[in-house]
């Protein structure tokens, strides 16, 4: 198992009574699959946080294989969870863990959305240490600037993961600072070029506003761009961080999420609401607050992390 995957398992395992454990409770029952059992089943998936929608697939799954095979018992039933998991996460598959992707457009250009408290500026310093490692030149932009320490958190990161930092100050015009941005990355010949944003509640709609603007100037510097936009979500706050993707997709197009603090309380079964709702998958998970602590999504470990049918 992968290291982060290592880490999210122990940690998960502190919190069981989550969906692994209860569906090893589920299986001491009797063997015979009955509507009490399917019920109970349904409570298990969305306890979860898998939402209504994924745990209506599995159960269909389920009960379709209880139909067309004679002596089926519930003692299978955890291996279908986690088939019915990986089918809806397969959306992820095809990504690479390179920043950029390979024989893409130079600068590439990623746009960070996410409300705040989710680790966002934390994530882009993660991303261009990644980048960076690769060999590739990497700008900042620091386009939230309704909070000063926004600002100085990204300069600070910047620092550490030698990347240079555009900003304005404080309450400055925040397109103005992602055209400026985009130009500096085009005269310094940047390779990567990664732009925060403000992220207040997301039910105001003065910043969904913002964030349209925003990414109608990036197309008018660069054409094409923002090549992503990255939605960083809390993995703790379970339904939550799907009204979240909601909201931020509908307002800027979201093509992948980012899971930060993927560690200790998470649930995990939001995730697989959340590419199965949206069809947006998940590209990267952060398990820490060292710039290292970055990984690529892998669907089949961390399934068996969520699951456990071994």
């Amino acid at each position: 198992m992968a290291g982060w995957l290592k880490r999210i398992g122990e940690e998960l395992t502190k919190d069981r009574g989550t969906l692994a454990d209860n569906l090893n409770h589920l299986m001491l029952g009797s063997p015979i699959i009955d509507d009490d059992m399917i019920e109970e089943l349904e409570a298990i998936l969305i306890q979860a946080d898998l939402g209504i929608s994924v745990t209506t697939r599995i159960l269909e799954r389920i009960q379709e294989k209880n139909n067309l095979t004679p002596g089926f018992e519930r003692s299978e039933v955890k291996t279908l969870v986690h088939a019915g998991i990986i089918d809806i996460l397969k959306l992820c598959r095809g990504y690479t863990d390179v920043v950029p992707p390979p024989a893409t457009p130079s600068p590439y250009v990623y746009m960070m959305v996410g409300v705040n408290g989710v680790g966002k500026t934390t994530t882009i310093a993660k991303l261009a240490h990644r980048a960076r490692e690769g060999g590739k030149k990497v700008l900042l932009v620091a386009a939230d600037t309704f909070r000063a320490a926004a600002i100085d958190q990204l300069e600070i990161w910047g620092q550490r993961v030698h990347a240079d930092v555009i900003r304005h100050r404080q309450g400055s015009d925040p397109s103005a600072v992602v055209h400026d941005g985009l130009t500096a990355a085009k005269n310094r010949k940047a390779d990567v070029v990664i732009i925060d944003t403000a992220g207040r509640l997301q039910t105001k709609q003065n910043l969904m506003s913002e964030l349209e603007k925003m990414h109608r100037v990036m197309a008018k510097v660069l054409p094409g761009t923002p090549h992503e936009v990255l939605l960083v979500l809390d993995a703790t706050t379970g339904q939550n961080a799907l009204s979240q993707a909601r909201l931020f997709k509908e307002a800027v197009g979201v093509s992948g999420i980012v899971l930060a603090k993927l560690d200790g309380t998470a649930k995990g079964g939001i995730v697989v609401a959340i590419v199965e709702e949206l069809n947006v998958p998940v590209k990267w998970v952060g398990v820490g607050e060292s710039h290292t602590d970055f990984s690529g999504f892998d669907i089949e470990e961390f399934t068996d992390s969520l699951v456990q049918v071994h």
